[in-house]
């Protein structure tokens, strides 16, 4: 028998609204799963990238836990184009799937999150991203095409390419980064090289001994739980400063 995922905020918590949605965007529907205080009145909205495998149920207890500390939170399935993360078999085949998403065809899905939220009555008017490996890349390159952002987090993603694109980034950005990151770490100095250039406010934190992936608390292998509880309270603190009314 398969071991239980680790659940941090149970799908049921009886304080959210939990529920899978679909909103309007440019090639059609797209899926995404929100999660929500259900007292919380009009609060600031995080839209959460998930991993290469897809809107697994990892990425929607991350999507609860931002819900759970005070948010309105969009975990959107970026294979919506592709049929949706739940067609796919295995790991690996989300993974394929992923590798054939056009850069532009992501950037419209998050750019009708964006338009979706706005338009909720329990939105207050500010969005923040938030994204993990690939979807932290994502969040990054988002940030530079998106002047309606108030708040951009990246956890271990890629940079923007090319990398001066980053002036155009309209908010604040956080970087969360595991210091034994060999394919990442790389790219760490010259983003903020070129976001103290163009005169662009950031707070980026290398956890060492940290693995990429490491707020993953599904993966063994990878888990820090030091840094992710750091990481965590960053990136909280950081939106609450950022996307508050």
């Amino acid at each position: 028998m398969a071991e239980a995922i680790p659940f941090i905020v149970a799908a049921n918590d009886p304080a959210l609204t939990s529920e899978m949605v679909q909103y309007p965007g440019k090639a059609g529907n797209v899926r995404a799963y929100l999660s929500r205080p259900k007292n919380g009145g009009k609060l600031g909205a995080v839209i959460v990238i998930h991993e290469n495998r897809g809107l697994v149920d990892h990425i929607k207890d991350v999507t609860r836990r931002f819900a759970k500390d005070g948010f309105v939170a969009l975990g959107v399935d970026l294979l919506s184009r592709s049929g949706g993360t739940d067609q796919f078999k295995t790991p690996e085949e989300a993974i394929a799937a992923i590798g054939k998403l056009t850069k532009d065809g992501v950037e419209e899905d998050l750019h009708s999150a964006v338009a979706h939220l706005k338009k909720q009555s329990f939105v207050n008017g500010k969005v923040g991203v938030v994204g993990y490996c690939w979807g932290g890349g994502q969040s990054l390159n988002f940030a530079t095409k998106c002047k309606e952002l108030n708040a951009a987090v990246v956890y271990y993603g890629r940079n923007p390419d090319p990398l001066d694109a980053a002036q155009n980034i309209p908010c604040p950005v956080l970087g969360n980064y595991g210091e034994d990151d060999p394919n990442i770490m790389p790219g760490v100095e010259p983003l903020k090289a070129v976001l103290t250039k163009h005169g662009k406010g950031f707070d980026i934190k290398i956890y060492p001994g940290a693995k990429h992936a490491f707020n993953n608390n599904t993966n063994p292998d990878r888990y820090h739980p030091e840094a992710a509880r750091d990481a965590w309270a960053r990136t909280v603190s950081f939106f609450k400063k950022n996307l508050a009314a």
